[in-house]
């Protein structure tokens, strides 16, 4: 199966960012993937007021996300954020397409490196996961990828591919933990694992002050067994790219972590 990693830099205007979304599953499309996948925080970036822009999932954002997947025939999954009951917001994952429509709301919120998400975001509850074409996804967000115990579940769920969208926070040693991150929760999982994470902004000229996560750059493709196949750099970018999962099947069989867990 071919998929794409939208790599991209989300504007503070969730308009602005539908156009993002628009122009990269077309040409994602027209290059044959049957799924799209683009960071946490595609609705709008971090590092602003979150409740001004949530909406709830029947929105305008959403239902434009909506049409652009059911229009181009492919499977969408992009970041954004709905309101919460409390007042705070829900950092979620809209997975839209064909004969799809789920959400994931992200468990592990960031409250490290001095930033603290659960300030304005509420936790979800629940692992989620999604069949296209017989194979079976699973969706996890940016921290996330710190807690084995969620792609477990997926796994135990029957995951086969795990699909992260990321903002992942700048700063020493960074590029490193989200590599690591990647192909270990790749290998705990004996799953692909195909991780988009926002573009640096520096690339494109900004560096928005503060403490949010605005991501890094370096969306990946990584193996069952842990090898980064295939990885962008730090700018803007669309990587298509192939999927087997006969690949699950062999690593399971080889390194069969799963069933020989005792915990």
């Amino acid at each position: 199966m071919r998929i794409a990693l939208s790599q991209l830099t989300a504007d503070t205007d969730p308009k602005v960012n539908l156009g993002s979304v628009r122009a990269a599953v077309t040409e994602a499309a027209a290059q044959g993937a049957r799924v799209v996948l683009f960071p946490e925080a595609t609705m709008a970036r971090f590092g602003i007021p979150l409740g001004p822009v949530a909406e709830p999932l029947d929105g305008p954002w959403a239902t434009e996300v909506r049409a652009i997947a059911n229009t181009a025939g492919v499977v969408v999954i992009a970041g954004m954020f709905v309101p919460a009951d409390d007042g705070r917001v829900r950092n979620t994952l809209l997975v839209t397409g064909p004969g799809i429509d789920t959400a994931y709301d992200k468990i592990h919120l960031f409250d490290a490196f001095g930033f603290a998400e659960s300030d304005t975001v509420a936790p979800g509850e629940r692992p989620v996961t999604f069949t296209v074409n017989d194979v079976a996804f699973g969706v996890a967000t940016c921290y996330d990828l710190r807690f084995p115990g969620l792609f477990h579940a997926l796994a135990d769920e029957g995951a086969q591919v795990m699909l992260v969208g990321a903002s992942w926070g700048w700063g020493p040693g960074k590029r490193e933990q989200w590599e690591l991150l990647c192909r270990a929760r790749a290998l705990d999982s004996t799953s692909w694992l195909l991780a988009c994470g926002q573009a640096d902004p520096s690339t494109t000229g900004e560096r928005p002050a503060g403490l949010a996560p605005t991501g890094i750059g370096y969306s990946s493709l990584v193996s069952p067994f842990g090898e980064i196949r295939e990885q962008l750099g730090a700018a803007p970018g669309l990587l298509v790219t192939e999927v087997d999962v006969a690949e699950t099947e062999r690593a399971r069989e080889t390194i069969p972590v799963l069933a020989n867990r005792r915990f």
